[in-house]
This record gives structure tokens, sequence and C-alpha cells, in this order.
């Protein structure tokens, strides 16, 4: 952790970017071996640059769970910022059918009507849409004897058979805004699912 930082100072300007943020600055309270809590405390003091210095360093971190982090994360000059970015909207929905069906065999796709019927559909849902279309038409294909390519009605069909997994997450998030939420950490959930702060 400490090489990675070193390495990034180095390179100044730089953005260090940490995805699953949350696996590196869990609630230390939660942790019930020593290792985990001293990588947090290491990562921490890398964040407070007490012995180098971390100027010219942008740190972001991405997290689908901000409630597994560690409060003094959130402490200021830390990730004291913290964003909500929801899933697509219809015309990103789109956009996201248009570039992951660029080089597939396609035709007479109609994206516009697939993002309005993916609402609440993540990228990674959308993406695993089109796989089950693309795997539903290579069976067609050994029954058929030949490919043919992937329509509309495909990738409708492949929506059925997988629902958003972005609504199990607001379940959970929706319990933390409704009755953890008294710093208003997470009032950008509530306005997104219309809930009255």
């Amino acid at each position: 952790l400490h090489r990675i930082f070193e390495v990034a100072r180095n390179n100044t300007p730089c953005v260090l970017f940490i995805d699953e943020i949350d696996a590196l600055g869990a609630s230390r309270s939660d942790m019930k071996q020593s290792a985990g809590k001293n990588l947090i405390n290491q990562f921490l003091q890398e964040l407070d640059g007490i012995s180098n210095d971390n100027e010219g360093l942008l740190i972001l971190g991405a997290t689908n769970m901000p409630w597994h982090l560690d409060t003094a994360f959130r402490r200021p000059g830390r990730f004291d910022r913290i964003l909500f970015v929801p899933p697509p909207d219809a015309p990103a929905r789109e956009a996201i059918f248009d570039l992951k069906l660029e080089e597939k065999p396609t035709k007479d796709i109609d994206t516009k009507a697939l993002a309005k019927k993916s609402p609440e559909y993540s990228g990674a849902d959308i993406e695993a849409v089109i796989d089950i279309a693309i795997e539903n038409k290579l069976e067609d294909a050994i029954k058929l004897g030949a490919p043919q390519p992937l329509v509309t009605k495909d990738l409708l069909k492949s929506l059925k058979q997988h629902k958003p997994s972005t609504k199990e997450w607001f379940t959970t998030a929706k319990n933390f805004a409704v009755y953890a939420n008294e710093s208003g950490l997470y009032d950008d959930i509530l306005t997104y699912l219309k809930i009255k702060k």
C-alpha cells in the first residue's frame, strides 16, 4: 500500500482511484484480525500524508457499500465528500446498449426501446442481458444449423431472464438512508427514491 502511494506521489499530478474501497477501509470495529486493522491504519496514515507530501495527489474511491466504511475514512481531508451515482438513465442505457452491441452480429436493433424496457439496470446488467441473448442465439444456431444476427426481440427476451441487480442494493441502501442518516450522508439516495426526509 505504501509503495502504491509512493508511485503516485512520484508522478504528481496524479489521480489514485481505488475501486471497492470498502475492502481496504472496512469498519475496524467489525474486524476480528489485527492484520486488517493494521492495513486500515496504514491506509489512514497514507491519506493524511503525515510523513509524506500528498500535494498534487487526488485520491478517489468507489464502493457499493458506503455504510461499511470506517468512519475515520470520512473525516475532513480524507474521503470527506461522498457522491451517489445512480443507475444510468434511459439515454445512458441506450448509449450502453449501442456501445456493448457495437461489434456483435446484429440486425435492426432498437436500442431506444431496449433502454425504455430496462429501468434500474446497471451497465453490468445490460452487459449480462447481451451475453444471455448471445448464448440463446448460439443455442438456436446449433438447432438451425446456421448463426443468425441478434435482433431486438432477442434482447427483449433476455431482459426477462435477467432482473436488475440494483434492486437488492436499493433495498439495503434505503434502510440506511431512512434509519441511519443522522449526518445526511444518504440524502441523495432518499431523493433518488423519492422518499421525504
